[in-house]
């Protein structure tokens, strides 16, 4: 299917879903810009808490529709977690300012300021867009951008959750506070269920790249979006690349790569309508650039910015993993915790940490905190000293539930118990359970090392922003908090006990929302250790024209990191990964440590 077929064929609404870092806003931002060129009043909507859109359009965007000057007909906004929780907390508790005590007041403002106020007051904001056919009205479509997959599926669940616990609730409480503020919001909630599962109005499109972990996640969210009623899936193909040049080894791995992958896809994806778009030679901000994605095929020569072997640029200075792992070591334990965008490589990384300081002969825990992140269980198998976990958030709810019900619940008459089996099924507790098990996780660092593998920016600012949250969330149903959520932030701000990376790709986005990432744990008493530039062209030499030119771009972000944003770089290779993960893990570890600067790894001078 061609792109000019795709955009024929656009149904009212257009979701655009898939692992972190596929392609996902420039291919959204590219399908409304020619939809408003062929004359469609088109909305673009971004419900990522991390979203980019401003930067990608190049105009400051609110939470109403902003009219995108460059683009006749094309309008844009961000769904804001944050505003909507404020507007959301208003709603409900201005009506009793003057009215209630003051502290009665403060109750419930204390009551709504959890993670699952945010989370609901968000979907508000989504449901009336695709379930108040008025207030869409306007426009011929909206094109959401949504967030990474495992964001992306708790918001399309959510209206079923709500649907249902609003259904069965009978005690007129939640852990949102009085339900009068959401019954209000059935009618609608209903209507956002209808229009997700009814194809001629709502089109989803799979984006992946052409690699196995961005294929198998696409995949499984194909079917876990089939088991939700949603039938009308497409899938977009994003970043496929052949080699110009034959001399070029990177060039050539890449190209192996992607056909590797593609061989392997799993047999319905493949099936599915789908749409091909080549690697670009250029970054994906403006939009010149995104008319330029919607209108090149694979295959096609494209003109390349920069066609130099790269042998007349040294690039800047950069430090390597392994001489990081080095600096871990000295300390003989703790907490080591990979964050950043959706994408960068954060779960490939903590991985191959892990590794190495169990090759080392240290004592090693990997988990994840990710709902979207795969960690390979059978690691620990083959590495002495390392052991592998999951934070499984049904299995943890389902914890969680049975020890309140067996200690405050016991207590309690059956009309009590009842009420409080209620407040347990909320989606609310499913929050509060895994950020009780991420505690216990970090509190795992003081007998050993702990490798932390976290959720895309936003869902791990919603970790650590909840401790207070939590405090409140679980006082009316547990009797004492546990220690290690007592200890968890003093443990995050002590850099001799938690060392978080910051891990970008050396592209303008993930730089940026790194960036932004690295001043909201500024604001939480939370330094950063150091930055790595993941999977970088820099580095190598090529001679691949396209490839070249991707240098050249990322050349001036991996300056922009060095000179804006770290005190630490460490700058690693882009590494073609093997059927073997142990050997790519460890090619990972040791890829760059014999560069031409080693002992950039230290501090960068700003």
């Amino acid at each position: 299917m061609t792109f000019d077929n795709f955009v024929g064929q656009a149904t009212r609404y257009l979701f655009f879903t898939g692992k972190g870092g596929v392609g996902k806003t420039s291919l959204s931002c590219a399908t409304a810009i020619t939809l408003a060129d062929n004359g469609k009043r088109t909305l673009l909507v971004s419900t990522d808490p991390a979203s980019n859109l401003d930067e990608v359009l190049g105009v400051r965007l609110t939470g109403d529709p902003t009219r995108v000057d460059a683009v006749d007909g094309l309008y844009a906004m961000n769904i804001d977690p944050d505003e909507a929780a404020r507007n959301y907390r208003e709603r409900l508790v201005g009506p009793y300012r003057g009215v209630l005590p003051e502290a009665a007041v403060a109750s419930m403002e204390e009551q709504l300021s959890g993670a699952c106020t945010t989370e609901i007051a968000a979907f508000d904001e989504f449901a009336k867009l695709l379930g108040d056919r008025a207030l869409a009205a306007a426009f011929d479509h909206v094109v959401f951008d949504t967030a990474p997959t495992g964001h992306t599926l708790r918001l399309l669940r959510l209206p079923a959750a709500w649907s249902g616990f609003l259904e069965s609730n009978v005690g007129g409480t939640s852990c949102l506070g009085p339900l009068s503020g959401l019954q209000g919001q059935r009618k609608l909630y209903a209507a956002t269920v209808r229009a997700l599962a009814d194809g001629a109005v709502t089109t989803v499109v799979l984006v992946a790249r052409p690699e196995r972990a961005a294929l198998a996640e696409a995949d499984r969210t194909r079917q876990e979006l089939a088991a939700l009623g949603v039938a009308n899936q497409k899938f977009a193909l994003n970043g496929l690349f052949k080699a110009r040049d034959a001399r070029d080894e990177t060039a050539r791995a890449l190209e192996a790569r992607g056909r590797s992958a593609i061989a392997g896809m799993p047999e319905v994806l493949a099936s599915l309508p789908r749409i091909e778009i080549p690697l670009l030679p250029l970054g994906l901000v403006g939009i010149d650039a995104l008319r330029g994605m919607a209108t090149l095929t694979v295959g096609e020569n494209v003109t390349e910015r920069d066609s130099s072997d790269g042998r007349d640029a040294d690039g800047p200075p950069n430090g390597s993993l392994h001489g990081l792992i080095s600096e871990f070591e000295a300390a003989g334990g703790g907490v080591i915790m990979t964050m950043g965008k959706g994408g960068v490589g954060k779960t490939a990384l903590a991985s191959a940490i892990a590794v190495e300081l169990a090759g080392r002969g240290h004592r090693v825990h990997l988990t994840t905190t990710d709902p979207a992140a795969h960690l390979d269980a059978t690691l620990a198998s083959h590495v002495p000293g390392l052991t592998v976990s999951r934070i499984d958030p049904i299995a943890e709810t389902t914890q969680y539930r049975e020890e309140v019900m067996a200690s405050v619940g016991k207590a309690l008459d059956d009309r009590g118990r009842g009420l409080l089996e209620e407040d347990l099924r909320s989606p609310c507790t499913e929050e509060v359970a895994v950020f009780r098990a991420f505690a216990r996780e970090v509190d795992r660092g003081r007998s050993g090392f702990v490798i932390l593998d976290t959720a895309p920016t936003g869902h791990t600012l919603l970790l650590l922003d909840a401790t207070e949250a939590y405090h409140r969330q679980v006082s009316h149903t547990m009797s004492d908090v546990p220690d290690s959520v007592r200890q968890l932030l003093p443990r995050l701000r002590d850099p001799r006990f938690t060392r978080i990376l910051v891990v970008t790709l050396a592209e303008a986005t993930p730089v940026h929302e790194a960036a932004q990432l690295q001043r909201d744990l500024a604001r939480a008493g939370i330094s950063p250790f150091a930055w790595i530039v993941n999977q970088s062209l820099v580095p190598l030499r090529l001679r691949d024209p396209v490839l070249a030119s991707r240098r050249k771009e990322e050349l001036r972000y991996v300056e922009e990191v060095r000179t804006e944003h770290a005190s630490r770089v460490a700058l690693i290779p882009w590494t073609s990964d093997s059927q073997d993960l142990l050997t790519w893990l460890r090619r990972l570890v040791d890829a760059g440590k014999d560069q031409r600067h080693p002992s950039a790894c230290g501090p960068v001078t700003k």
